[in-house]
């Protein structure tokens, strides 16, 4: 048997120089040193079935298409009938011109950038309590920067923040150390899901439609949504009955509920709970045993003459209950009232009522995470704690917050009249949050079609609508509604408006 070294073959060094190269030819060297190619270790076989099982409709599969039609139309503009394409699958108020409230961004980039504080040219471009309140809130952050880890519920200061602006909402106090801060709301809603969720027999009671976030969570986590109806007919009532019924349908089938999502104003179908209304939700989950998780982003976002907001902690409190009574969960977040600070990535979820071994599990479960990112920290606090009157830019804050809230008001009005003009349309008043969410009356041939082409109704709608306008809008099957009506969530945008008009 020869030596098995080949040393016929050049190859050139780094340098360039001819050098030698052994290789390998005997049968046994060449299994070892096989070049046949290798079996991926990753397989959509092998990942985690919870993430096939996870869907998220507002960043689907009709947002994927319009992505790639934005290319086409980059790579070659009028291949398509319309110049541009606009997205009013998700509420996302900065993309579409909204302006940033300006206090708020003076803050932060004060303390994101604190040497400012000392120059005196800072006192020309800021306002001075712009700049006062900056250096408030560096001063104690620990080593003066938005650049280091903070606690892993929040910074301090801003939580004190927080909690001081839900009194001041409420009129009844808020702890501190019930504040997580977070990167927005939905890694709270993660958090929850994590801690609740022990197995598929463990279940979530969610509004039907609801944000996908809620499906998706629970998928991921492993559980069971559990779902309950909203009355279209009666403006999107939520219905003691209903949440009843549906209790009672998980327990037969072996479903240990834990917690209700309440959504408050309502994404995507836009009302606004009454007073009475939210009494009786928490009698339910005090009676039931069950933690009420109540998602609240979208509370500055009222148009409904009469209709006010009302923290559900708030309607607690008002009947006498205490945290030995009712586990509360509320979320909030920068990215939607008036503020539309999407892509800062601030939130907070305020936890009440958890027994304080549980609440260390949930702190541990923040601590793995590290922290928020701090500068989302600062702009969820000025959010609860914005300029009150007498203070120096009181006056331009509250224009500029008036004047968008009253602009989405308009908006809301506009859309939901151009809609329900529309033949084969109908769709109830947005008395809160930021979209509509009409009703199409597809026509037999429609519905044969997107058969043939082997979509759900709503889904062929939405893809031929967008292929033909450029609009983007998400399917009503995305939030779970029901098969019998083909529903679509469109958000109220500053584009579409001007379309409309």
């Amino acid at each position: 048997m020869q030596s098995g070294v080949d040393t016929s073959a050049p190859v050139y060094s780094k340098n360039g120089a001819a050098v030698r190269e052994q290789t390998v030819s005997s049968g046994l060297n060449q299994s070892k040193g096989s070049s046949m190619p290798k079996k991926n270790p990753v397989s959509i076989q092998s990942i985690n079935p919870k993430v096939l099982n996870a869907e998220y409709a507002v960043r689907g599969e009709i947002v994927i298409r319009a992505q790639a039609l934005a290319e086409e139309l980059k790579s070659n503009p009028g291949s398509h009938p319309f110049d541009e394409i606009i997205y009013c699958n998700i509420g996302n108020p900065q993309s579409l011109g909204q302006k940033p409230i300006t206090f708020f961004r003076e803050v932060v980039a004060l303390c994101d950038h604190p040497s400012l504080l000392d120059k005196p040219e800072t006192h020309a471009l800021f306002s001075s309590d712009a700049i006062s309140r900056a250096s408030r809130i560096i001063n104690k952050i620990p080593g003066q920067t938005t650049g280091a880890y903070s606690h892993s519920q929040g910074v301090t200061v801003c939580r004190d923040d927080i909690a001081a602006g839900i009194a001041a909402r409420d009129g009844y106090p808020a702890n501190p150390e019930d504040i997580f801060v977070t990167d927005g709301a939905s890694p709270g809603v993660h958090m929850m899901m994590q801690l609740l969720l022990s197995s598929e027999k463990d279940g979530i009671l969610c509004p039907i439609p609801q944000y996908p976030l809620y499906s998706a969570s629970i998928a991921l986590h492993g559980g069971t949504l559990v779902p309950y109806y909203l009355n279209e007919n009666s403006g999107w009532g939520l219905e003691l009955n209903e949440l009843k019924k549906r209790l009672q349908e998980a327990h037969d089938a072996g479903t240990t509920v834990r917690a209700l999502v309440v959504i408050n104003p309502g994404n995507p179908t836009g009302q606004v709970l009454s007073e009475e209304n939210q009494q009786d939700i928490v009698n339910f989950c005090k009676d039931e045993g069950l933690v009420l998780l109540a998602d609240e982003v979208y509370q500055e976002n009222i148009y409904a003459e009469g209709k006010t907001f009302n923290s559900f902690k708030k309607v607690a409190r008002s009947m006498g209950l205490e945290d030995k009574d009712i586990v509360i969960v509320s979320f909030q977040s920068v990215s939607k009232g008036y503020y539309g600070e999407c892509g800062r990535r601030g939130g907070y979820m305020e936890v009440t009522g958890l027994p304080k071994d549980v609440k260390d599990q949930l702190y541990k479960l923040a601590s793995v995470n590290l922290c928020s990112n701090v500068s989302g920290q600062i702009l969820v606090s000025l959010v609860m704690n914005p300029p009150k009157p007498g203070d120096s830019s009181y006056e331009q804050f509250a224009r500029e917050r008036d004047s968008i809230l009253s602009s989405l008001a308009r908006r809301a009005k506009v859309l939901t009249e151009a809609m329900n003009k529309l033949e084969g349309v109908s769709c109830n008043a947005a008395e809160g949050a930021m979209y509509v969410f009409p009703r199409l009356y597809l026509p037999k041939k429609a519905q044969i079609a997107a058969g043939e082409a082997g979509m759900k109704a709503d889904v062929f709608y939405t893809r031929r609508l967008l292929d033909s306008t450029g609009i983007v809008m998400v399917p009503g099957s995305g939030f779970g509604q029901v098969c019998a009506t083909s529903l679509k969530k469109m958000a109220i945008s500053h584009t579409l408006y001007e379309e409309l008009i």
